[in-house]
């Protein structure tokens, strides 16, 4: 079992920054892939932005191409996601997630193992 918790969430005014952290312990946790989806209300929950365990392969979704950015310390056991210039778009709860592999479209493969989600709500 891999435990994961994010932290840094909350509310900021659209054109703000914010940096999600999220922390994996337990069973070989630096050995997955890494990354982070949201859910808005009322929507199905996607992915935002991941990473593979070597940090060699990284996706984002359009809607978020240059504005965040995934990152991983060395130990492998922590994410991060800066997010700049945000908008009200990017309302929802945001989790973390470590899985076996991610696919070429932000798909979940094998194992995987989620957070408990952090709130980010950004204010017109």
């Amino acid at each position: 079992q891999v435990q994961l918790a994010e932290s840094g969430g909350g509310s900021v005014q659209a054109g703000g920054s914010l940096r999600l952290s999220c922390e994996a312990s337990g069973r070989a946790s630096s050995s997955y892939a890494m990354g982070w989806f949201r859910q808005a209300p009322g929507k199905e929950r996607e992915s935002v932005a991941l990473m593979s365990w070597t940090g060699s392969e990284i996706y984002y979704s359009e809607s978020v191409k240059g504005r965040f950015t995934i990152s991983r310390n060395s130990r492998g056991d922590e994410v991060y996601l800066e997010m700049n210039d945000l908008r009200p778009e990017d309302t929802a709860v945001y989790y973390c997630n470590a899985a076996f592999r991610y696919g070429p479209t932000g798909e979940i493969s094998g194992e995987n193992f989620w957070g408990k989600g952090t709130q980010v709500t950004i204010t017109a």
